[in-house]
């Protein structure tokens, strides 16, 4: 035998096993679907010693004086995904609990959840019942200075917002708010509380079987929040559902997924995902779905967004139901968590998800912020010459411009006159409602909705009036008249609420709202999309 082959020949043993490991490691994650939710960081690294990495460790060994480079860091990785898109972030440490606890435990704050748009805090959603829509404070909102700063047009991250905003109970903030339409600038001070962190607002029978259900997020608990409410509500023979996630940006996709699971057959498409590295994925509904055969609309609207889209676009796409309302926010990006082990985490888009027509639901970034202030709500405007025709189950034409088109548009939107744009910088109705509302005796109805069809329009205007004068806020008798629905809409669920709690909001709310009242209307028609 050759005497140098004798000599290497253990040394090409020990090779060859490491390679057998190492190809038995790979096909083991691959077999056992390890690989899924975890990119492959092998199919392309970095060379061993990047250009960053260099630049770094010049800096540590020569620059002229000593630097944090935890802090230079974190700089860098900044500045990298904002080359890449709005959604990829990077949350440190110190920061983890802030961004997670809103999706998976009660904390403390001003109870908005916000988006940064072409550099500027964008309110996305209100948290019903908490310190920042007792204020008046609503969805589309910009904020451009905390505690008279400015924060707009900085180039501001999403963990200093928050940073900024978030805080214990009872401590004070102040936001200065530009809201669409108005030229003035509003200051809110906010008084921090504790934010509720259940995901449905409200679970209540409207009509005879026909059940409404809302869901402000999708959150760990959502699932289960929503299980359990059909359940109960099922065993009193309501079989129509009105799913309403206005307002709901999202949250996790696992939750949206296994509610349209409840709602759709074995077999039938909910999703897809894919992305560079990244094959494509597809999720079907199982057998598990208990409201099968029962009816569904789904109401959405310009912050309806991520996973409501991936529910909407579901039902949809299966021609499962309606979708009624205003076309939505358009945010089709899957982020996955990486994490390091300071504790620290990357959330970095790995994928787009898709409806089971092929929709990417995804506005391209350009458009999002002017879609957030003039979204599109009329047929025309969706029905343009640049949306993509894609085609539902049954072959009816759905639009892929951005969002989920609804099957039936409902225009609600407010024009904010500068009249009621002072109301809100005053949180006016929110005083006068509670100062009604001391004076009510609750004694006098049998019930919530007999409360409320005592109330007398005229008389309610002429009580605003009088508190108006009182407190020497200018307006004129037209502000009033030409604004009297919105007025009297508002003070009297306010004041509803304030008597009976936010279950008689809802219950009120439900007979006046017009996506609402339409949703009725179709039940008790055919329910072919």
């Amino acid at each position: 035998m050759n005497r140098k082959l004798l000599v290497y020949s253990p040394l090409i043993v020990m090779v060859f096993i490491c390679i057998g490991i190492y190809i038995g490691y790979l096909f083991f994650l691959k077999k056992n679907n390890f690989l899924t939710d975890d990119i492959n960081v092998l199919q392309k690294p970095f060379k061993q010693s990047s250009k960053l990495q260099q630049v770094l460790n010049y800096i540590v060994n020569y620059y002229v004086d000593s630097v944090k480079v935890d802090s230079i860091e974190e700089k860098c990785i900044n500045k990298i995904l904002e080359e890449l898109d709005p959604h990829s972030t990077y949350i440190p440490a110190k920061d983890y609990h802030t961004y997670n606890d809103p999706l998976e435990g009660e904390y403390e704050g001003i109870g908005i959840e916000f988006s940064i748009i072409d550099d500027t805090i964008t309110v996305m959603n209100v948290f019903y019942g908490g310190p920042s829509e007792k204020l008046g404070i609503i969805p589309g909102d910009k904020i451009v200075k905390i505690n008279d700063t400015i924060v707009a047009g900085v180039k501001i991250k999403s963990d200093e917002v928050i940073k900024r905003l978030k805080g214990p109970k009872g401590t004070k903030v102040k936001v200065t708010i530009k809201r669409k339409i108005s030229d003035n600038l509003l200051d809110f001070t906010i008084v921090r509380d504790k934010i509720p962190l259940h995901s449905i607002d409200a679970s209540l029978i409207i009509s005879k079987n026909i059940g409404y259900l809302k869901i402000s997020r999708f959150a760990l608990n959502t699932y289960k929040e929503f299980i359990d409410s059909l359940k109960k509500l099922k065993e009193k023979n309501i079989n129509k559902w009105i799913i309403d996630l206005r307002g709901n940006s999202g949250g996790y996709m696992t939750p949206a997924i296994q509610i349209a699971d409840e709602f759709l057959k074995k077999g039938e498409l909910i999703v897809y995902t894919q992305g560079r590295a990244r094959p494509k994925e597809k999720i079907f509904a199982t057998n598990n779905g208990i409201a099968e055969n029962d009816s569904v609309i789904i109401l959405i609207d310009e912050f309806s967004a991520s996973a409501s889209e991936i529910l909407a676009g579901a039902i949809q796409d299966n021609d499962r139901g309606l979708i009624i309302g205003k076309t939505s926010f358009g945010k089709g990006l899957v982020q996955q968590p990486f994490n390091f082990d300071d504790g620290s985490s990357l959330r970095l888009t790995v994928a787009r998800y898709f409806t089971p027509s092929g929709r990417c639901i995804q506005r391209p970034f350009k458009d999002l912020y002017g879609y957030l202030y003039y979204p599109f709500v009329k047929e025309d405007s969706i029905k343009n010459k640049k949306s993509k025709i894609y085609k539902t189950k049954k072959g009816r034409i759905v639009y892929g411009n951005g969002g989920i088109t609804p099957d039936i548009i409902v225009d609600d939107s407010i024009n904010y006159s500068k009249f009621l744009n002072e109301i809100y910088e005053q949180s006016i109705i929110y005083k006068f409602a509670f100062k009604y509302s001391s004076k009510v005796n609750k004694k006098e109805s049998n019930s919530c909705l007999e409360f409320f069809n005592k109330l007398n329009d005229e008389k309610l205007l002429s009580e605003f009036e009088a508190f108006l004068k009182s407190i020497k806020f200018n307006f004129t008798s037209d502000d009033i008249k030409s604004n009297s629905d919105y007025l009297l809409r508002n003070i009297k669920l306010l004041v509803i609420r304030n008597i009976y709690n936010d279950w008689g909001y809802y219950l009120v709310f439900t007979k006046l709202d017009k996506a609402i009242k339409l949703s009725v209307e179709k039940f008790s028609k055919s329910m072919q999309p």
